[in-house]
């Protein structure tokens, strides 16, 4: 099948965020054809290129979200506004700004998002995106004098929030700015239908989107349904709106701004959860913020990240411990890792274990470019700040200590950059201590614990985000900021060895089971047959005139329900109305295997294209099993049809 995957600041850029995890999606799914509609967050990230695609990728398409890139050059469509489409933005306009100012909570709306307020949004929404797609960009219009004055007659109006009836102008031009930049995407040309049919095309070509967050990225995928009836799936592994508040809450934001923001964003995670076919949380914690910002339960299906386990194996097979006096923290500087309690707490365990030593391995967070958008995290000058304040704190809390009179005073907190000559190798680091801690305050899936977990290594942690949920019982789990707590912990297993191993070999054994890359493509894999066999997008078939083309689509194409499948009680000859009979479905639909497949001579391609072409118009059978078919059928010449 074809999957058009929607980023923002990440794949196939080699900077930014979820850029792994989607280039080891689309290499582990190589059956499949992937176009790629990526949205940039600065010009540094554009200049520093993309990463290496494989061939699956057959199209990439980009565009700016950072201030001052905009343009016909980078995807938006020209033309400026007549008087009737003038009066047409003001209208759609007006019934968004109308919503957004009356929050999410307006009217018969909840805290989700629903009731009237969301359909008023939502209308406005595709209304907009119609908009641009018959007369061209949204930019300046958004931009303008009269979408200011359309905000402030909303805010003004009886119904707005309390706190949005502040607004002044100025915050009501930051305002527009920030609405001009999320609804961006509207303007491009992703949506168009090309000359050469669905084939040449945009969106609309493809059978599947797949945002890899929610918001700005998942976007082009609400207009590709409303447009074409491309079913949408949005994998979040850190939930878009959280991270939205977080990042209003930091830029310094004035109250109306900042209200006005998160009733916009609200709104449009509500109506992306909404239109999604599935939505896949990356752990219970981004799951809980989902089902409270409005999504559906039932179509929640929880995917772990992938990660790759084969480098951490040859330590995670070791039989030496690693240096059992010796804690190890590996993470990224930043004051939401609280640092400053992992210090007081090593200075409770030196009361208790004088022999005990810290190592804090980490990396100062990447640069932030010029108008980039890392919501929540600290600035390059503030983390900076912070390792200065840990370094200092140490240093006071832990002299210099040396074995005798002659020998050089060492001090039992080192401060360490991984890949430095004293920490070369990611996997050395977790190998050489006995415990690896984790003090975070706020954390999303703690990456640092799996690499841990894959090493073999015994765990303490706190008690925040999707910690307990990935330790599952091989470590040990103490609230946040409680020093004394996390001290106790890491002495009771610094003075166990075998509790120790035996910690460290179920962790190992959880991590292979649950969070390695296989079992994330696997899961994808299947969701991917699943949506595309539940919501198939409907294509009329057009002949090389550009004519419909009739009996284009068999019959079977259009037959409910899983009709491969075996059923019970059913009547010989049922199958044909998506029952089988009593013995199972017929053994040339049944017993496909793929040895069959390889002896027929069909390779993947062949059948990737052969389920395309049978299937594409949708039906009842599963995805999977309608590529097997078609692909026998047309290498093997031995089908029944």
């Amino acid at each position: 099948m074809r999957i058009g995957l929607l980023t923002e600041g990440g794949y196939p850029y080699v900077s930014g965020e979820a850029r792994l995890w989607c280039d080891r999606l689309v290499r582990g799914l190589e059956q499949h054809e992937f176009h790629i509609y990526a949205l940039s967050h600065s010009q540094e990230q554009e200049d520093a290129g993309w990463l290496e695609l494989p061939p699956q990728v057959s199209r990439v398409r980009t565009a700016p979200m950072w201030a001052g890139g905009q343009g016909n050059e980078c995807g938006a469509r020209s033309g400026a506004f007549g008087r009737r489409a003038r009066r047409r933005f003001a209208s759609l306009y007006e019934e968004l700004a109308t919503a957004v100012a009356r929050g999410p909570g307006g009217e018969a709306g909840g805290a989700s998002g629903s009731g009237g307020e969301a359909d008023r949004f939502a209308t406005a929404l595709y209304g907009l995106a119609e908009l641009a797609r018959d007369a061209g960009t949204l930019g300046p219009s958004l931009r303008s004098e009269a979408a200011v004055r359309i905000l402030e007659r909303a805010c003004r109006a009886p119904g707005a929030q309390r706190t949005a009836r502040a607004a002044r102008v100025p915050d009501l031009l930051a305002f527009a700015g920030h609405v001009e930049r999320a609804l961006r995407p509207l303007s491009l040309d992703w949506y168009q239908d090309a000359p050469g049919g669905f084939e040449d095309g945009g969106l609309g070509s493809v059978d599947l989107c797949h945002a890899t967050s929610g918001g700005a990225a998942a976007l082009p995928g609400l207009i590709a349904k409303r447009f074409f009836g491309v079913p949408l799936l949005v994998t979040e592994y850190g939930v878009q709106l959280r991270a939205r508040y977080i990042a209003a809450g930091d830029a310094e934001l004035s109250a109306p701004v900042r209200a006005l923001l998160a009733a916009f964003h609200g709104l449009l995670a509500a109506e992306v959860y909404r239109q999604a076919a599935v939505i896949t949380p990356g752990n219970a914690h981004a799951r809980r913020w989902q089902e409270r910002c409005g999504a559906d339960r039932a179509k929640l299906r929880t995917v772990h990240p992938g990660m790759e386990a084969s480098r951490f194996a040859e330590v995670g097979e070791r039989e030496e411990p690693g240096e059992p006096d010796t804690l190890v923290w590996v993470g990224r500087i930043d004051p939401s890792k609280d640092l400053i309690s992992l210090l007081h707490a090593f200075a409770e365990i030196r009361k208790e274990e004088p022999k005990a030593r810290l190592r804090i391995v980490g990396a100062m967070p990447p640069r932030r470019a010029a108008g980039g958008t890392d919501q929540g995290r600290p600035s390059d000058h503030e983390a900076e700040a912070y390792l200065g304040h840990c370094k200092a704190l140490a240093a006071q809390l832990f002299p210099d200590e040396a074995e005798g009179i002659h020998a050089v005073g060492e001090n039992p907190v080192s401060f360490e950059e991984l890949g430095a000559p004293e920490a070369p190798d990611l996997a050395d680091v977790y190998g050489a201590g006995g415990v690896v801690v984790l003090s975070s305050v706020v954390e999303g899936f703690p990456i640092s614990l799996v690499e841990a977990m894959f090493c073999g290594r015994a765990t303490v942690s706190t008690d925040v985000g999707a910690v307990v949920e990935v330790i599952g019982g091989t470590g040990l789990v103490v609230p946040p900021r409680n020093p004394r707590a996390l001290a106790e912990a890491c002495v009771a297993l610094l003075r166990d060895s075998g509790r120790r191993e035996r910690l460290g070999a179920a962790a190992r054994a959880r991590a292979l089971e649950l969070f390695t890359v296989e079992q994330n493509i696997t899961a994808f894999h299947g969701i991917y047959l699943e949506i595309v066999s539940h919501c198939p997008v409907r294509r009329e078939a057009l002949d090389d005139a550009g004519e419909p083309l009739p009996f284009a689509h068999p019959p079977e194409a259009h037959v409910p329900g899983r009709w491969t499948a075996a059923a019970t009680g059913a009547v010989g000859g049922a199958w044909l109305a998506g029952r089988t009979t009593g013995a199972g479905a017929p053994s040339w639909a049944s017993d496909v295997a793929a040895a069959d497949i390889a002896a027929a001579g069909v390779g993947r391609s062949d059948i990737s294209t052969a389920g395309d072409t049978d299937g594409g118009a949708g039906g009842g059978a599963g995805g999977g099993e309608r590529e097997q078919l078609a692909g026998v059928t047309q290498g093997g010449g031995e089908g029944d049809a």
